[in-house]
């Protein structure tokens, strides 16, 4: 399911979340600008990376240019892949503007990146050894999505589905569509937690406790930062 278009029109122009959406880009095509070599050397430096994180929070060095906790918001501006950053930027760009709209703009902006944190250290909780890249813009974009669930339950989406070699588009109520994404991330999160365990390797691929994370602590901020405020 791709959500494509919500049915709530927005009175502002929400730069922010187009502003957000334009660095994200320019970011990626950086990324995909650097040989192998100097892409791995550019993520080691701006991802998180738990287990230097770690060593950060214990002060001990680790010898890199880019403090680690400055990692937990330059991690949110990268991406892995064309359909990572591409899934992303689409939740954004459909979610962000109404969430934009009742927070405002600069309130918007610390809420974002704030759920991005919260959500980067959650994904850091699970695996404090693991030296595994942690990156993308998927844990602020679901406190984006927790405040719009929140605000406008009811709001139908335009969503693509595909069944078998066919797609069709059904509006789908807010609540439903936001409220599969996060049960798909606790499920797949806990079978992640349990490969780990009964393999006792490190696991790589999505972070969906950072999902996870994000989520909770957007449902927490967003009515601190106004969401239910009266126009």
């Amino acid at each position: 399911m791709f959500p494509l278009y919500d049915e709530n029109p927005t009175r502002i122009t929400p730069y922010i979340t187009y502003g957000l959406i334009g660095i994200n880009v320019l970011v990626f095509l950086h990324e995909f600008s650097l040989p192998e070599p100097q892409l791995n050397q550019f993520l080691h430096l701006y991802a998180v990376i738990p287990r230097e994180l770690s060593a950060g929070f214990a002060g001990i060095p680790v010898n890199q240019p880019v403090p680690e906790w400055q990692t937990l918001i330059t991690s949110q501006f990268l991406h892995g892949g064309w359909w990572h950053l591409i899934s992303n930027m689409l939740y954004l760009w459909i979610f962000g503007n109404n969430v934009e709209e009742r927070l405002g703009s600069l309130k918007y902006l610390i809420f974002y990146l704030s759920c991005g944190v919260f959500a980067a250290l959650c994904q850091w909780f699970v695996g404090m050894t693991s030296g595994i890249p942690s990156l993308g813009a998927s844990g602020a974009i679901a406190g984006v999505l927790a405040a719009y669930v929140m605000r406008f339950p009811q709001t139908r989406v335009l969503t693509l589905i595909f069944l078998g070699f066919f797609a069709t588009t059904i509006r789908v109520p807010a609540v439903i569509l936001i409220g599969l994404f996060i049960v798909q991330n606790v499920i797949s999160g806990l079978a992640t937690l349990q490969a780990a365990a009964s393999m006792s390797v490190q696991t790589g691929g999505v972070a969906y406790w950072a999902h996870v994370g994000g989520f909770v602590f957007g449902l927490i901020l967003a009515p601190v930062f106004g969401l239910f405020r009266r126009d």
